[in-house]
């Protein structure tokens, strides 16, 4: 008697479980409880794709030459007299 009462509680237990399971908050299969309590859709899988990567060509910067007329000279930021 008592191995038949634990299959009655156990075959309960197991349908009880599957039942609430498919509910999903109370709005159904395909469906969740949104943040005011809503039912809304489900959709379907996001897909995150990376950022494409560019790759630029090396860039190689050369100071200009300073060039300061006759009798001057590169002096403190600016040409200046000798």
């Amino acid at each position: 008697m008592k191995y038949l009462f634990a299959a009655a509680m156990l075959a309960s237990a197991v349908v009880g479980f599957s039942e609430a399971a498919s509910a999903a908050e109370g709005c159904g299969r395909g469906f969740y409880r949104g943040p005011y309590g809503n039912c809304r859709p489900m959709r379907g899988a996001v897909v995150v794709r990376p950022a494409p990567v560019y790759v630029a060509p090396p860039v190689v910067v050369v100071p200009r030459a300073r060039v300061c007329p006759y009798g001057f000279r590169w002096y403190a930021g600016r040409c200046r007299p000798f």
